[in-house]
């Protein structure tokens, strides 16, 4: 997209997070369906004032009921055009998430579910590229980072 295409296109913000979890010693992580029947993991639109970390915090609390902790060190974006949106492009930047012993509440109004996955069937499950490369980001960063 050359600079006066740029300029002329709208530009969304949202936050989110890659949530996951330890049960029995392995990492699951939460991937949720949209109601349009789209999987991807919690987020949102930054309300006036958030920073980004409070806006993925709030989304993932709102959307599927948990409280966790934000890993620090990681950190990544997507963008890409709305198509149901013309002129309108996504920016969604996710950080990675911690919770322990809490439900999964997905917020029925927005989400059709929420699940529990591990890394190989979350790939599986998981439709588009830029989706599967955020959780191989983050796979890699809690592979390198955490015991």
């Amino acid at each position: 997209m050359d600079a006066i295409q740029k300029s002329e296109t709208k530009l969304e913000r949202s936050c989110g997070a890659v949530v996951f979890t330890r049960k029995v010693g392995l990492i699951q992580y939460v991937i949720i369906r949209s109601l349009a029947g789209r999987y991807g993991f919690p987020k949102g639109h930054v309300e006036p004032g958030e920073t980004e970390e409070e806006t993925a915090l709030r989304e993932i609390r709102e959307e599927v009921g948990l409280r966790p902790r934000l890993i620090p060190g990681f950190r990544t974006e997507d963008e890409y055009l709305l198509p149901q949106k013309p002129g309108t492009r996504k920016r969604a930047v996710y950080f990675l998430a911690e919770y322990e012993n809490q439900p999964l509440r997905p917020l029925r109004s927005e989400l059709r579910s929420a699940a529990l996955m591990p890394y190989a069937a979350a790939m599986e499950t998981l439709e588009f590229e830029n989706i599967r490369r955020i959780l191989t980001e983050a796979n890699e960063f809690l592979s390198r980072s955490i015991p």
